[in-house]
């Protein structure tokens, strides 16, 4: 490692640990009420009742928090997230069979929970932060899910 890359990456953490702190301390909002004003990339974290439940990061912003109430397995993830969850199916499949499309197509129990999660976000509270560059919101978003604790962010492969 170059003294230049080690240089950055030091920078990087120490932004992210401010930005982290500067996102748990910023005003919250519901989908019903974005800002006007709210930056157009960054980093945002769901949370409901006082309890963080999922943070994320977008180059848009404002149209990445309307996709995760949309009716779409694709783009809704925390509504996903939190089926799977109700419905005990919390283990992706990666076969046709328990695969999301199939989930929601086949099994009543668990489209019934998707859509009920969709209407639990429309009400919870968002924080967001900006951030352009997209390193550092990896960074951040990664920061804010392990100090925060949320419920439904994973950094596990597949």
């Amino acid at each position: 490692m170059t003294t230049r890359s080690r240089d950055e990456f030091t920078q990087a953490v120490q932004n992210a640990k401010e930005k982290c702190a500067a996102l748990l301390a910023s005003p919250r909002c519901s989908m019903y009420r974005l800002p006007a004003d709210m930056p157009l990339k960054g980093v945002y974290l769901f949370s409901e009742k006082g309890r963080a439940l999922y943070a994320g990061r977008s180059d848009k912003l404002r149209k990445r928090l309307r996709l995760h109430v949309r009716n779409s397995h694709n783009t809704a993830t925390l509504a996903f997230l939190i089926a799977r969850d109700k419905t005990g199916l919390r283990k992706a499949t990666y076969q046709k069979a328990g695969s999301r499309s199939e989930l929601l197509k086949k099994n009543r129990r668990f489209l019934s929970e998707f859509e009920l999660a969709r209407e639990r976000i429309r009400c919870m509270d968002i924080q967001f932060i900006e951030e352009a560059e997209p390193t550092r919101q990896v960074i951040i978003e990664i920061c804010v899910a392990l100090l925060a604790g949320t419920k439904y962010n994973r950094f596990d492969n597949h």
